[in-house]
């Protein structure tokens, strides 16, 4: 089991990505890992988020013939709008696979990120298939199912540097790159007192500094770290270095599907469902089609 506490605490860190990123998305996504170059030499670790031992059983669902999902299409590449203008993502094909374990139809409808909430409290939709973080101000207002997805932080390095993954106590000498004034940044004053950090106003100049060898580590939300080694943007350069840390602390409890809190029985069918796709490899399957660079 690769997850041992949790994901992201911020909301849609790379909302608003240039045309450029979404079109290298794509074809990241179509090419697949045979033709990724240096970034396929490391091997794709899938998440597990489900207890082994469990084994929920699916409620009645009688009466319930169709969920209507809710999304947007700016965060790729858990959803976003694919080349047919259509939601897709990992978060979205998920939802389509948790319908059709349940013997459910589905609707997929892309709202504007900040407006999800209020539209699922409002009855224009029965769940949210989208990066909304798990946190105690969403409990009060909505029901969650388990986490699905996470968003750990993680170090790149230079491939030709040839770095060991650095631990706490013995990164003293070394350069570390991180965003300014994120939860990234707060873990390595906290964990890796004794390193040298350098920080940058945002991911893509300190993306430019590891590249260059201006630094010698970058920590920093995986999910984009996973992106920009496996895009042309780093040319081959860079790879991940040790394994993802995942303190609720600093980057959160996860993502889930957000439901009404009256939806106590959806949840539970949602919650199966999931238990249901990681079990049958379905899970899997779509997790190496969106993430040929795992970010874990």
């Amino acid at each position: 089991m690769v997850a041992k506490g949790v994901g992201r605490a911020g909301v849609k860190p790379l909302a608003g990505w240039p045309e450029r990123a979404i079109v290298g998305l794509f074809g990241l996504l179509a090419v697949g890992l045979l033709c990724l170059g240096p970034a396929a030499a490391q091997p794709v670790a899938i998440p597990n988020f489900w207890d082994p031992r469990a084994r929920p059983e699916r409620p009645d669902l009688a009466g319930i013939r169709t969920l209507r999902f809710l999304t947007d299409d700016d965060y790729p590449p858990l959803h976003f709008a694919g080349p047919d203008g259509a939601p897709t993502g990992f978060a979205v094909e998920l939802a389509r696979a948790a319908c059709e374990r349940l013997a459910l139809a589905c609707t997929v409808q892309v709202r504007r990120f900040d407006t999800l909430l209020d539209a699922l409290a409002e009855h224009r939709g029965d769940v949210i298939s989208a990066a909304v973080p798990i946190n105690a101000a969403l409990h009060r207002r909505f029901a969650v199912t388990l986490p699905y997805f996470r968003i750990p932080g993680r170090f790149a390095v230079r491939r030709d540097k040839e770095l060991a993954p650095p631990q706490p106590g013995a990164t003293e000498g070394l350069n570390i790159g991180v965003v300014e004034g994120t939860a990234h940044e707060a873990f390595l004053e906290a964990s890796f007192a004794k390193a040298k950090r350098r920080a940058f106003p945002d991911l893509t100049s300190a993306q430019v500094a590891l590249r260059r060898g201006e630094i010698d580590y970058l920590f920093a939300d995986a999910l984009g770290l996973a992106l920009w080694i496996g895009g042309t943007d780093a040319a081959g350069c860079c790879a991940f270095a040790g394994g993802p840390y995942l303190d609720s602390r600093y980057f959160g409890e996860g993502v889930g599907f957000v439901l009404r809190r009256d939806d106590e029985i959806v949840r539970r069918a949602l919650d199966y469902a999931l238990h249901r796709l990681w079990d049958e490899g379905k899970y899997a399957e779509l997790y190496l089609r969106f993430f040929p660079v795992s970010p874990f």
